[in-house]
């Protein structure tokens, strides 16, 4: 007889992703569905469709019920053994938001068996195309979200985040602004997570706490909507967003559709869905004090926090895998792209020039500090290269091999200070997991750990959020029983560890730090001047 396994689901934005893994943790089966690709009738450019106004950016949501369609034949037709799947979870891209129309949940609950799915589902949609997290359209109603609440730190303070635009309520309060009637015929509304999670559950889904982290309603203090926020953006907004639950809620067994239609056992309980950054914390199994660091295109930090403090940068959500605490993430726009122009023309192009240069200036840099920004960064927000002496004065130039240092110890420096702003605490046992590109890196992972006082280590990440999703489901079996995800996860590869920190390091780094912060003031844009402030 075959063994009892796990699924993990990932709906992202250009393709759906599934892992199967067996009680030992190790991946038994992956496979995924590329909607440009497989999916060729739908005409999607990267999962999406840009709009003409450059702003608005949808997916249609037949194509992800379709997707899943193709996924699960695939499956089939490869042998996969359903029966033998006792739980599954999942991820969807965040701040999506599928509208289901009046009626769409007897035609859910009561799908023939004898059908694919998209077929069934193809009228019950009252948006036909949903916004996805690409989405900037919605500024006014940013705009009015925060004048509703009292200011942008109000708003940040009650549901983790200022407003942005493509966050969920603000997508919701433009769709209800100029489509009334589609709203008034819109009987339930889910996030891409809870949706995905409803298809397999024969019913409306709720949505869990950590995606719901990602609308601006959501108190994530009391774990309720807000009222306050749920008026701003459209009357009736409650009832269509059902109650929220813990992110490790089991909603119920798999619909009898998948029984029939697959050979799915009866007893196989689906796990709450979540969003993709959520689902990654789980897939990198972090745990308290840990910090997460993805070094690529744009830097993205993912941190565990006990006490968060929202603030006008940055994210509070709550921990999809211990519904006590929290989980914040950051992101950095000027990432590799930066490193690879500082390499490209102080180390002839060549990451080992570049290592070699950094090896040869000393940790601190002499003092001196630089902010590294091509492009106009989120966090904060800044643009250009600002380089100070030890004396704080500004310099047109720095030799090469004191830019590099300056370049990586002020990229490591940002994050470290931004991450502290978010109520973020080096412990003695932090651990960071480090990766992406320059992940590979020794020296850059070695200031890295130098600024912040803990070890690096090193993961592999592929795949984390369909990772995380198969884990979740696991947890979600034994979560009502007090049972960590790290106890359940035991047996998962460790994290390779790279290097630890210099002796003397945490010494030498506080001071440069506090200057860091002080002269971050110094570089931030002021678009009332339209200058940088001086």
């Amino acid at each position: 007889m075959a063994a009892p396994c796990y699924l993990g689901w990932d709906f992202s934005t250009q393709q759906l992703k599934v892992i199967a893994i067996d009680e030992q943790l190790r991946v038994i089966y992956e496979d995924n569905v590329h909607f440009d690709k497989d999916l060729p009738e739908f005409k999607t450019q990267g999962g999406a469709y840009i709009h003409n106004d450059r702003l608005t950016v949808t997916s249609p949501v037949l194509m992800w019920v379709k997707a899943l369609d193709v996924i699960l034949e695939k499956m089939k037709s490869s042998g996969f053994d359903f029966s033998q799947v006792r739980a599954m979870s999942g991820a969807g891209q965040q701040h999506g938001s599928v509208f289901w129309k009046k009626g769409s949940i007897q035609i859910l609950k009561n799908a023939s068996p004898e059908l694919p799915l998209h077929q069934s589902l193809k009228g019950c949609f009252s948006v036909r195309d949903s916004p996805i997290w690409m989405d900037s359209s919605t500024a006014s109603q940013c705009k009015a979200l925060e004048k509703a609440l009292g200011g942008a730190q109000h708003l940040a303070r009650v549901t983790g985040s200022r407003a942005y635009e493509r966050f969920t309520g603000n997508q919701i309060a433009k769709i209800y602004s100029q489509n009334p009637e589609v709203y008034k015929q819109t009987e339930r509304i889910s996030l891409v997570s809870s949706f995905a999670a409803s298809l397999f559950l024969g019913t409306y889904a709720p949505i869990d706490y950590s995606d719901g982290s990602g609308m601006n309603l959501l108190q994530i203090w009391e774990k309720a909507w807000s009222k306050p926020c749920l008026d701003a953006c459209a009357p009736g907004l409650e009832e269509r967003l059902g109650c929220p639950v813990p992110s490790h809620s089991v909603l119920g067994p798999i619909s009898p559709y998948y029984s029939q239609r697959y050979g799915f056992s009866p007893d196989c309980k689906i796990v709450a869905f979540t969003g993709d950054n959520p689902a990654s914390l789980a897939g990198m199994r972090l745990q308290e004090g840990d910090i997460a660091i993805s070094l690529g295109t744009s830097d993205t930090l993912f941190l565990w926090i006990q006490e968060p403090t929202p603030a006008l940068e940055g994210h509070i959500l709550c921990n999809p895998v211990d519904s006590q605490t929290y989980m914040a993430l950051l992101c950095f726009k000027n990432g590799s792209l930066m490193r690879e122009r500082i390499r490209d023309e102080c180390a002839s192009g060549s990451w080992d020039e570049f290592s070699k240069a950094l090896s040869s200036t000393d940790a601190g840099n002499s003092g001196n500090l630089g902010f590294y920004f091509d492009v106009m960064e989120i966090t904060p927000e800044a643009v250009g290269v600002h380089r100070f002496n030890r004396d704080n004065q500004k310099v047109p130039r720095f030799p090469k091999e004191v830019e590099i240092r300056a370049l990586i110890e002020g990229q490591f420096m940002a994050k470290r200070i931004h991450a502290e702003k978010l109520g973020y605490k080096v412990l003695p046992k932090t651990r960071i997991l480090a990766t992406g590109g320059a992940s590979h890196n020794k020296k850059i992972l070695q200031v890295l750990s130098d600024v912040f006082n803990a070890p690096v280590f090193t993961i592999d990440t592929a795949n984390s959020a369909c990772l995380g999703s198969a884990y979740r489901a696991i947890h979600g079996l034994v979560a009502e029983r007090n049972v960590p995800l790290a106890d359940v996860v035991k047996l998962a590869p460790e994290p390779r560890l790279a290097v630890t920190p210099t002796p003397g390091a945490e010494e030498l780094y506080r001071p440069l730090l506090k200057r860091y912060a002080e002269l971050e003031q110094k570089v931030i844009y002021n678009p009332a001047s339209s200058c940088l402030v001086k």
